[in-house]
């Protein structure tokens, strides 16, 4: 018999829970210091994953988790273009 491999599990920077990997939105950081959604979870970069709602992602913002875990400072421009990216998301 073949036994099933761990789950991949990850945290939420907004509301800090404990969830699936693939449940969740991989926010990137290259190694140009740009900062986008990564769909596929295998770009290059460090990244820190995102619960697929605003609340989370105004949350991250609020508290600061996306900076803390990208370990930089975020600009008010990505936050709303990172908005804008994850509303198209939940419209699909």
């Amino acid at each position: 018999m073949k036994t099933r491999g761990k789950v991949p599990m990850r945290q939420c920077t907004g509301c800090r829970e404990m969830k699936n990997k693939k449940e969740m939105m991989r926010v990137l950081k290259t190694g140009e210091g740009e900062i986008l959604l990564d769909t596929t979870g295998r770009k290059n970069g460090r990244g820190a994953y995102l619960c697929y709602s605003l609340e989370c992602l105004e949350k991250a913002r609020k508290n600061k988790g996306l900076e803390r875990s990208l370990k930089t400072e975020i600009p008010q421009e990505v936050y709303e273009r990172l908005e804008k990216e994850f509303e198209e998301i939940e419209q699909k």
